[in-house]
């Protein structure tokens, strides 16, 4: 199923992560270039929680990109940190913050947690 990243960000970032290291904290602001526009997203994390809003304020961390570029990583086509060695975005401000945004992005479909990888509890 494809996923914009504007649909992603809509219903499914904010809330709380489960997956996201409890003493996680910092904002971060995504800029979506789209013909010549830029949508601007607002997260703020504080633990699990994420709480969104359109915004252009300032943040720990800024991560710039074409709009087509979010959506891949909505869809879990594209790793963030793949990304940035290609330099399809850039970054600027905390780094650390860039590993919580691959958790409020979806992997590969295909992908399965390493625990159950090797219990061998891969739903055999």
């Amino acid at each position: 199923m494809r996923s914009s990243a504007v649909e992603h960000l809509e219903t499914r970032v904010a809330g709380w992560h489960p997956d996201l290291p409890e003493n996680t904290a910092g904002s971060l602001r995504l800029d979506l270039r789209d013909d010549g526009r830029t949508q601007h997203w607002y997260l703020t994390i504080d633990g699990q929680e994420v709480r969104v809003t359109r915004s252009s304020d300032d943040a720990e961390l800024v991560v710039r990109a074409d709009r087509e570029v979010f959506d891949r990583l909505s869809e879990g086509r594209l790793h963030p940190a793949a990304a940035l060695l290609r330099n399809d975005l850039t970054v600027q401000g905390n780094l650390r913050l860039l590993l919580a945004l691959r958790r409020l992005f979806p992997g590969p479909a295909a992908a399965q947690h390493p625990r159950v990888v090797s219990c061998g509890g891969g739903g055999r």
